[in-house]
């Protein structure tokens, strides 16, 4: 979670390198990495302690990301997604907001990551995510699951029970199809990228010795 400026910085360039983006700033028509970067400023204007300058840009910044995040498609909110996120391409997105996602989350279009309801007290039954996962297109994720670390989700997959760490998982509803994770393949979410990452930036060490809640 962004509680102040260097969580921030660290967010916006582990985010800024998971999208391969070399430039300092977006591109005029760069609207995801744009994204990304209202998502983190409002994140970090709605955790940290409010004073006369929070309260006068958290509304401005929730104001962009919304209506930006409406022409992209995506219905993404705060405090969910650790640093490292990739989106891949805009079109239609929901996530839940009490769903938790780890560190170099690599999405794709089409996904949505959901809830259902306890029928027992109405409770809100949602997915805890862990890191290095890549979520393929059309993917559905809902319930309360916990997704290990390092887990492919194929393209189209319906996810509704727990995956173990390392695995790939396909089909309706989904099912293990294969041992390997996103560590044997080149994808954004493959752990060796999030090593670089730190090896360019040993000062962010410290927030993979002891990851944020």
């Amino acid at each position: 979670m962004i509680r102040n400026r260097d969580d921030l910085r660290f967010y916006l360039d582990a985010d800024k390198y998971a999208l391969d983006r070399k430039k300092s700033r977006p591109a005029i028509n760069d609207e995801i990495w744009k994204f990304q970067i209202l998502l983190r400023k409002v994140e970090y204007y709605k955790n940290r302690k409010t004073n006369f300058f929070s309260k006068l840009l958290l509304p401005i910044y929730q104001l962009r990301k919304h209506r930006l995040g409406i022409r992209l498609g995506f219905d993404i909110p705060i405090n969910v997604f650790g640093p490292g996120l990739r989106i891949n391409h805009f079109g239609n997105i929901v996530v839940n907001d009490l769903a938790r996602v780890g560190m170099w989350c690599d999405i794709h279009q089409g996904v949505n990551i959901g809830s259902n309801h306890s029928k027992d007290d109405n409770a809100t039954l949602v997915p805890k995510i862990g890191s290095n996962v890549w979520i393929g297109p059309g993917c559905k994720i809902f319930g309360k699951i916990d997704i290990g670390d390092e887990v492919r989700l194929a393209a189209n997959a319906v996810v509704n029970k727990s995956v173990p760490a390392n695995t790939t998982v396909g089909g309706v509803p989904a099912k293990v199809i294969s041992e390997i994770g996103t560590e044997s393949v080149d994808v954004t979410a493959n752990k060796a990228n999030m090593m670089r990452f730190i090896e360019l930036n040993p000062n962010y060490m410290h927030y993979f010795e002891s990851p944020q809640k």
